[in-house]
């Protein structure tokens, strides 16, 4: 499964970097591709860093491909920021996204 994601700062300050967790629904079987920004932290999470964010701005994007365990029909992916250096967020909410991706062959986009 290959997941692609662009960090961004909505501001109102710069983080200095990041860390995000992307955690499947089931295991995750090989993380040989990872990219050098990202480690595999246990079974089904994998953390990587986003490197600096200025406010109002994006980061560059990240992909990350893994295999699964077995053939799961659908499987949910669920993006974390873990830490932002301190600073202040103005829509924590949108912190959490959980996508659940049906195994249709199709790309999702979100």
């Amino acid at each position: 499964m290959d997941t692609r994601l662009i960090p961004q700062n909505h501001g109102p300050s710069s983080v200095a970097d990041a860390t995000l967790r992307l955690r499947w629904s089931v295991p995750v079987t090989d993380t040989r591709g990872l990219p050098p920004m990202c480690v595999r932290a246990d079974t089904r999470t994998v953390l990587c860093r986003t490197g600096a964010l200025p406010a109002d701005s994006r980061g560059r994007r990240i992909r990350v491909s893994a295999r699964l365990a077995g053939a799961p029909s659908e499987v949910t992916v669920r993006i974390d920021t873990m830490w932002s250096g301190g600073t202040t967020d103005r829509n924590p909410q949108n912190n959490t996204p959980k996508v659940l991706a049906l195994d249709t062959g199709d790309v999702y986009y979100f």
